[in-house]
């Protein structure tokens, strides 16, 4: 398991945490409740984009060798 998994494990569970407080005992202000949820989505958001982007340019790295693989291709039919 990555660090990012676990920090996104921990932090949706304290959200759940603070939600359940702010449900059956009332000791957090709603805006509180609302605050750590929202921090919890925006680094899972945050976590995501930077996921895919490393992905992204891992394709585009592919795509990039298999350009210059079928313009090799083509200069060998040609001879």
């Amino acid at each position: 398991m990555k660090l990012q998994d676990i920090i996104l494990i921990i932090l949706f569970i304290i959200s759940v945490a603070v939600a359940l407080w702010y449900l059956f005992g009332s000791s957090p202000t709603t805006e509180q409740a609302v605050l750590i949820l929202i921090l919890t989505l925006s680094i899972t958001n945050i976590v995501k984009v930077s996921v895919l982007e490393n992905r992204f340019l891992n394709l585009e790295k592919s795509f990039s060798r298999l350009a210059h693989d079928f313009k090799e291709h083509i200069k060998s039919n040609i001879k």
